[in-house]
C-alpha cells in the first residue's frame, strides 16, 4: 500500500531536516523547497497529497502561493506551519482554502494528526487559536467596511510606493514578519485577494501626503 506523498516549504534548514526526520517514517517525502515560486512549480510537478509549508517564504508569500495554485486543479491539501499564533492570518489562509494551521511551538504529534486529520478530509486548526478564530467569525458583520489603522496606512503607503517588506520594516522599526502581518490582516478586512488589489485600494483610498508625513515623524523621533 502506497504512502501518503509530502512536500515540503520551508527555507530555514534545521527545520526542514528537523521535518524530515520526523515524517520519513509515516510518509513519502517526495520533495522539499526553499520559496515560493520553487513550491509553485514543485506543487505543479509532484502533485502531492499534501503541501506542508511556512507562512513566511522568500520570493513569495505563501498566502500568495495559496492564490497562485487557485484553480489549478491540483489534489494537494496545504497545512501551514507557522510561528504565528495570529488569527486574521488563520482565517485568511483558510478562507485561500488552506486545510490545517498548525505552530511550529506545537509537539511534533500535533502535526502528524493535522497531517491525518486532513488526509481523511477534515480541517484542522491548532487549538492555541481555535477558540480566538471562532469568536472571530462569529463577530465578523458583512456590512462594515474596513478602515485600516494608522500603521497599516503606513505599511500600505510603503507597499503602494513600490517598497519591499525588508525595507518597510527598516523604515517602521519593525520585522519583515510584522509587515507581512499588518499586510494580510489589511486584505483579510477589506476582503481583497491581492497585492495589486490593495495597492488600488490604497491609491483610491488612502491621503498618501498625510501618511507620509506621519512615517516621516515617527522615523525622526526613534533614537538613532
Amino acid at each position: 500500500m502506497s504512502r501518503p506523498t509530502l512536500l515540503l516549504a520551508d527555507d530555514h534548514v534545521i527545520v526542514a531536516d528537523g521535518l524530515r526526520s520526523l515524517l520519513k517514517d509515516d510518509f513519502e517525502l517526495v520533495g522539499t523547497v526553499a520559496d515560493g515560486v520553487a513550491l509553485i512549480e514543485a506543487a505543479d510537478r509532484l502533485r502531492p497529497d499534501i503541501i506542508i509549508s511556512d507562512l513566511a517564504m522568500p520570493r513569495m508569500h505563501a498566502l500568495d502561493v495559496l492564490r497562485a495554485l487557485e484553480g489549478r486543479g491540483l489534489p494537494s491539501r496545504v497545512i501551514i506551519l507557522t510561528m504565528h499564533a495570529d488569527v486574521s492570518l488563520a482565517m485568511e489562509a483558510f478562507r485561500l482554502g488552506v486545510f490545517g494551521y498548525v505552530l511550529k511551538s506545537a509537539a511534533g504529534s500535533e502535526l502528524i494528526r493535522a497531517i491525518h486529520e486532513v488526509l481523511a478530509g477534515r480541517p484542522y486548526l491548532t487549538p492555541v487559536i481555535a477558540k480566538d478564530v471562532m469568536t472571530a467569525v462569529k463577530t465578523i458583520s458583512p456590512t462594515h467596511t474596513a478602515r485600516p489603522t494608522l500603521r497599516q496606512r503606513q505599511v500600505l503607503r510603503l507597499i503602494a510606493e513600490g517598497k519591499r517588506m525588508k525595507e518597510i520594516a527598516a523604515m517602521l522599526g519593525v520585522s519583515p514578519r510584522t509587515v507581512e502581518s499588518h499586510k494580510y490582516e489589511m486584505m483579510n478586512a477589506l476582503g481583497l485577494r491581492s497585492t495589486a488589489e490593495l495597492i488600488q485600494y490604497a491609491l483610491r483610498n488612502l491621503d498618501v501626503a498625510t501618511d507620509r508625513q506621519l512615517t516621516n515623524d515617527e522615523s525622526s523621533s526613534r533614537p538613532r
